[in-house]
């Protein structure tokens, strides 16, 4: 990694985004790359920009920060708030740091030099947290084996774990499943199913075998649509 760790700000208040950009140009190890007044804008964006490090404002409209955390991640998250009770739901979603505002140079290059050593150690998220059956639940990466569509209600999905477990997420669609996932180890192989690499066994242009330790043999349909993305995911 390069000695600068590449940043984007998002926060709906000019004077406060102003204020944080230029904060953050006075620090030699930070590249702002893009800087957000806008959430709506910012979300139209920010998946073209390349950048390690959010510093994100929590109560905006129609849109707070703590939903677009979740999108991002596989990304350093600092949250810059005045509202210090948001604090609880920002480490409760393994945010890097809190830094309630009135923002300071010295308090934010102490959490931005955090984010630059987690960066540095290789640091990434191993699980996310969703609504399920049974509350707020933290499901990681290595436990899921395959997550179908819930034939009772095709909103909510079904993660298949390890152990023959289950869980229901409540109300996601299989885009957003994705964005949670690590792109090497999930990727959807039909219009109802995502599948993690590490259990398939065989496949053939139409089925995928899956081999589950206690189970019977699970079959998938592999789509016809999505069987050229498929082929060069098993290949790499």
């Amino acid at each position: 990694m390069s000695s600068k760790i590449k940043c984007i700000i998002l926060d709906d208040e000019l004077p406060g985004l102003t204020y944080l950009k230029m904060l953050c140009e006075q620090l030699p190890f930070i590249e702002v790359e893009r800087a957000f007044n806008s959430p709506e804008l910012f979300l139209k964006e920010y998946k073209n920009i390349s950048f390690d490090v959010c510093l994100l404002d929590i109560n905006m409209p129609d849109i707070n920060g703590i939903e677009i955390a979740q999108l991002l991640q596989d990304k350093q998250v600092i949250f810059t708030s005045a509202y210090p009770e948001f604090a609880v739901n920002a480490f409760e979603i393994e945010a890097c740091d809190f830094i309630k505002k009135p923002v300071t140079k010295e308090r934010l290059e102490k959490a931005l030099l955090k984010a630059q050593k987690q960066l540095n150690e290789g640091n990434t998220k191993t699980f996310f947290s969703w609504n399920t059956n049974i509350g707020k639940s933290t499901i990681y990466f290595a436990e899921i084996l395959y997550i179908t569509t819930s034939e009772i209600d095709k909103r909510d999905k079904t993660v298949h774990l390890q152990d023959n477990n289950q869980l229901i997420l409540k109300n996601i669609t299989l885009e957003k499943l994705l964005s949670l996932l690590p792109a090497n180890q999930f990727l959807q192989v039909n219009k109802a199913d995502i599948v993690t690499k590490k259990v398939i066994q065989a496949y053939t242009a139409d089925e995928i075998v899956l081999k589950i330790q206690n189970k019977t043999k699970t079959v998938l349909n592999l789509g016809e649509s999505f069987r050229k993305n498929f082929t060069a995911w098993m290949q790499n």
